[in-house]
């Protein structure tokens, strides 16, 4: 099952002695400065643990998979994440 924000802030509020509701203010800024950064077009990296950036997408052709019948897809932007060097260390463990 995977952890939710609540368990995050919990978890993060524990870990760094804060109370629960400075844990998930501290979460909620990190979340602000994130979607700020992207709308900006800035990349974020934290390093080690990822970098978050805005990436651009070209449109292209898709189908429609009930009919089969060809559309175009607009081009648009999409949030690309990658894990930094701790991350990719823990799965590997």
């Amino acid at each position: 099952m995977p952890m939710t924000r609540t368990d995050v802030v919990s978890s993060v509020a524990q870990r760094a002695g804060l109370t629960t509701a400075q844990g998930d203010a501290a979460l909620t800024a990190l979340q602000d400065v994130l979607v700020e950064a992207l709308r900006a077009g800035e990349a974020v990296r934290i390093q080690g643990l990822l970098t978050v950036e805005r990436a651009e997408r070209a449109a292209r052709t898709g189908r429609n998979p009930r009919t089969g019948e060809a559309l175009e897809i607009p081009a648009g932007h999409v949030v690309r994440i990658s894990a930094g060097s701790v991350l990719k260390a823990a799965v590997k463990s």
